[in-house]
């Protein structure tokens, strides 16, 4: 198939890598054109994916209209400020349209593809999520991933574009879950460096990911979604590796807040975006609007957006009231 992918950062990067090693006829757009003329002269992506040796022979097309115009396909892998805009240029288009970006709008609380609902109306949406690291995708190393879409045809065709011997792709009906499973273990990252930051342990970083499952998954409930998807790959998976691995660049925001940096300094340090800095805002407002219980997210908004200090919020999290485990 004639596919585009729209993002030449690290995720959007080893995708199109995948797609051209699976036989399709890739096109690749980013907002620089002098880092995609860097990628194809080098052959490596050495601002986002050091070391990755990439394909010579796909297309690079600085220019986004000229991008999509003849695609069967395409891959949204930008970040989620800049997805609306991105995606409002696919008006017209009928293909697949396949969103790998994990965000909540703050405005409309919509996921990226109730974003390309309203920007793509005719084309067929599917999200494309799970515990997928780009670095190790980049070096096929094992991994699972999620196509969920109301509409199956289009999730299992998503499932023939990428799928190979270390890439499963898996399909669901409940792209609702998968978008906000993805979204929000961002957030729950950024609890989880800020333990690793403060020097604890094991035992505490289990007991955040079991209770924040729990939160991920009421506030899921609430805006509509399936409670047993985010016992999944795109659920309980992806919030596993996000929240463990040295790689997770929201692990390492939190992290970093841990041993007492200041946030303006870390957000201006850091090249690639943590998704979970804007989706903690988007969480609070969307929780407050449903009226749903989220003290995880809450602790982690305010110590994001309010000033609040790392160890306080710990302190008023750890010290609520006792109750039985739900």
């Amino acid at each position: 198939m004639k596919v585009t992918v729209l993002g030449a950062g690290a995720w959007g990067t080893a995708l199109a890598r995948l797609l051209h090693a699976n036989g399709h006829e890739v096109t690749f757009w980013g907002r620089d054109s002098a880092h995609l003329e860097s990628i194809h002269k080098v052959g490596q992506n050495e601002t986002y994916l050091p070391g990755v040796t990439l394909p010579q022979d796909w297309k690079m097309e600085p220019s986004l209209p000229k991008a999509v115009a003849a695609s069967e396909a395409i891959v949204i892998a930008v970040p989620s400020k800049a997805f609306r805009a991105v995606a409002s240029v696919l008006t017209n288009f009928s293909g697949v349209a396949i969103s790998v970006t994990k965000g909540i709008e703050f405005d409309t609380g919509l996921t990226m593809c109730g974003l390309l609902r309203e920007t793509a109306p005719q084309a067929r949406t599917v999200a494309l999520s799970g515990p997928t690291l780009a670095a190790e995708v980049a070096r096929d190393m094992p991994s699972a991933i999620v196509a969920a879409s109301v509409d199956t045809p289009a999730a299992l065709l998503v499932q023939r574009l990428f799928h190979r011997p270390t890439f499963r792709v898996y399909t669901s009906t409940d792209p609702l879950g998968v978008e906000l499973g993805g979204a929000l273990k961002n957030v729950i990252a950024i609890a989880a460096g800020t333990c690793d930051g403060l020097g604890f342990g094991d035992n505490s970083k289990a007991a955040l990911i079991t209770r924040s499952i729990v939160e991920i998954r009421r506030l899921g409930v609430a805006c509509g979604a399936c409670a047993e998807t985010f016992a999944g790959l795109s659920g309980l998976g992806d919030l596993t590796v996000t929240c463990f691995s040295k790689l997770s660049r929201n692990r390492s925001l939190g992290e970093r807040l841990g041993r007492g940096e200041n946030l303006d300094h870390i957000l201006s340090s850091t090249r690639s975006v943590a998704e979970g800095y804007p989706a903690a805002r988007s969480a609070y407002r969307l929780a407050r609007t449903l009226n749903v219980s989220t003290p995880i997210i809450d602790e982690v908004h305010a110590m994001l957006y309010e000033g609040k200090n790392v160890v306080q919020a710990l302190r008023d999290l750890t010290g609520r009231d006792s109750k039985a485990e739900q």
